[in-house]
């Protein structure tokens, strides 16, 4: 599973599993856990509306940790694998 856009009100995720609109689910990404509720699928994405909103430092920090995890996974010469 991989975060694509994050908002302070939902997030839509890379997802290959198939959850029902509506389920209820938690949002697990270690220092950040947070339930939410299934709004919609389609092939291989999910979008979820968070139980609560999510203040400006949360939204950054989440961000921050995305971006530090894509620059970790890049190779050194730059090129995307």
């Amino acid at each position: 599973m991989q975060l694509i856009d994050l908002s302070s009100g939902g997030t839509k995720l890379s997802c290959s599993l198939s959850i029902a609109a509506g389920s209820e689910v938690t949002l697990d990404c270690g220092t950040f856990i947070r339930s939410a509720i299934v709004r919609w699928q389609g092939p291989g994405v999910l979008g979820l509306c968070f139980a609560s909103e999510l203040d400006a430092r949360e939204v950054s920090a989440m961000a921050d940790r995305s971006n530090a995890l894509v620059a970790r996974m890049t190779p050194k010469d730059g090129r995307a694998s």
